[in-house]
């Protein structure tokens, strides 16, 4: 299995920078058995049934992106150096792991400023992060860096424009409870009060589980044999209540549908026993053509970057062939694509 068997060409023109408005007013793709139909976000409820539901992440993202200087005294005087910094995880000891640039630009033991109310210390460097230790803890730490922080927007975006006030709205679900990622859970940026209304009204039922997205997640694949290929860790967490929910919906013959490869990648790691059951961890499963699905029925995803490992979990749920003329139809009609693009249902089924 080849990493070039998940490639294709996708013009510029199609990488969305700013989502639909309203978040329901996206395009859906419905691909259903061997049909595709083009569709509307807000039409969803009708594709589901009476006792379909949909696993939801309620992760949080935080403003993780900080502009910051690093000053220090040399022979000809002071002088200082703009530093970038993305939190990527905290650490049991108080300290988060980031990447900081430029990175060379800044000595273990060094400090950067990136308010009047926080700052971080160095406190090592390896394997191109940094561990950073603030100033400031708890709430005082959330309050100064909710001030001071942008979103984290991914590389493709960012590389187009930069952060700004919309994002903070845009790039979180409407039900985001839990702090912790650093990417949004994007599929379920399409969803808004209005849609969650109809979906309830269409009797679907819905699960929330927990799983902090990483930044991780656009971490390319660089080796040709996928196998080989090691998934970056992120926590999660499936309660007992959200299990025992998609286990009822499993016995009584309803479809189990994750909205996003998150809330997918971590259910079916609680299943790795055959069944679903509760969790809590980190969670690095892999998923490519020939893995088997415990619980998942169908998905909505948003759609994915060439070459990773998105492409390959979306592969292995319809097949390489299908997901090909899937995204090739995408393409010929002018989906949006990646975070702030449009949407597709993926049914392997065609019933």
């Amino acid at each position: 299995m080849k990493l070039s068997d998940f490639d294709f060409d996708l013009p510029e023109g199609l990488i969305a920078t700013r989502p639909a408005s309203p978040r329901s007013s996206a395009r859906l793709l419905v691909a259903q058995g061997d049909a595709i139909t083009d569709a509307v976000v807000r039409e969803l409820p009708d594709w589901l049934r009476p006792g379909d539901r949909l696993v939801l992440n309620d992760t949080r993202v935080i403003p993780a992106r900080l502009s910051g200087v690093r000053r220090r005294i040399s022979a000809q005087g002071p002088v200082e150096a703009r530093i970038e910094a993305t939190l990527l995880e905290p650490q049991h000891d108080g300290s988060w792991t980031a990447l900081v640039k430029p990175l060379k630009k800044v000595r273990e033991g060094e400090e950067i400023i990136f308010s009047n109310a926080l700052s971080g210390i160095l406190e090592a460097k390896g394997d191109g992060q940094a561990r950073l230790r603030f100033n400031l803890a708890g709430d005082d730490f959330d309050a100064a860096l909710n001030d001071a922080g942008a979103m984290p927007l991914p590389p493709y975006i960012a590389a187009k424009r930069p952060a700004d006030a919309r994002d903070r709205e845009d790039y979180q679900t409407v039900w985001a409870r839990h702090k912790g990622a650093v990417a949004a859970p994007t599929a379920s940026l399409h969803f808004d009060a209005a849609l969650l209304a109809a979906l309830h009204s269409r009797g679907v039922l819905f699960s929330h589980v927990t799983l902090h997205v990483g930044a991780g997640t656009f971490l390319p694949v660089k080796v040709e044999d996928v196998t080989t290929h090691k998934m970056h860790g992120e926590w999660g967490q499936v309660s007992a209540e959200a299990a025992a929910g998609i286990a009822a919906t499993k016995a009584g013959g309803g479809r189990v549908i994750p909205v996003g490869t998150t809330a997918l990648r971590l259910i079916e790691t609680a299943a790795r026993g055959g069944r679903i059951a509760p969790y809590e961890g980190v969670t690095d499963i892999f998923i490519y053509p020939g893995f088997e699905f415990r619980v998942t029925d169908a998905l909505m995803t948003n759609f994915h970057l060439p070459k990773s490992t998105l492409m390959m979990l979306v592969s292995a749920l319809m097949g390489a062939e299908r997901i090909s003329s899937i995204y090739a139809h995408a393409i010929d009609n002018e989906y949006r694509f990646f975070s702030y693009g449009d949407a597709s249902l993926l049914m392997p089924n065609s019933a």
